[in-house]
């Protein structure tokens, strides 16, 4: 699979998942995610995706200091419903992360490693912020995303327009897919610590 050198660049997410020690997955239950995991699952790069992946980082990191957070050690509650806007995307990358899964989840074993229903979706529409509780101590934040401080290029609809016609060049499919894509490193490698643009808000 080749892809834009940034995706590499990006911040990375370790994660302790007792799991996949259990399972003999990973060592000692130590997984490190990249930002290209969350590509491969999305079958896409794009803003929702990396914002994603970055809301995942920062409230992990909020919540687990000083040690790889734990996957399956977290409750998300999504502010929209499952098929409102990018709510259902914004989901799937965070259940990838966090181990969180709604019905369709893993049951357990034993009655451990729950993940079924680790992740709900709101019933009330128009809300912004998804939260993230921890099941041992009941700490929780929430994160919101604000992408106005990293607009599209300018000449990016222009440029999608020439890309979807039929009749496209590679060198013009080419040119979106670059504009594209500078969005998305603009947001994890200059935006990945960002207060304004992850609005991060401890719950009590």
């Amino acid at each position: 699979m080749h892809y834009p050198a940034f995706y590499d660049e990006a911040p990375r997410i370790a994660m302790h998942d007792p799991l996949a020690a259990l399972l003999g997955a990973a060592d000692d239950g130590l997984i490190d995610y990249g930002y290209v995991d969350a590509v491969r699952l999305a079958g896409h790069s794009c803003p929702t995706v990396a914002g994603a992946y970055l809301m995942a980082r920062a409230a992990l990191r909020a919540l687990y200091p000083d040690q790889p957070a734990e996957r399956g050690g977290i409750c998300v509650r999504m502010p929209a419903a499952e098929d409102e806007g990018v709510t259902g995307v914004t989901a799937q990358v965070l259940t990838l992360i966090t181990g969180a899964a709604a019905s369709n989840g893993f049951h357990g074993i034993g009655g451990r490693f729950v993940r079924q229903s680790l992740l709900s979706y709101a019933a009330v529409r128009g809300a912004s912020a998804v939260q993230f509780h921890r099941r041992d101590n009941g700490n929780a934040v929430s994160v919101e995303l604000d992408l106005s401080r990293i607009p599209p290029a300018p000449q990016l609809r222009e440029l999608m327009g020439a890309a979807l016609d039929p009749a496209a060049t590679a060198a013009q499919r080419t040119a979106f897919g670059q504009a594209w894509q500078d969005r998305v490193r603009r947001l994890l490698l200059d935006h990945a610590d960002d207060p304004e643009v992850l609005r991060l808000t401890p719950l009590h």
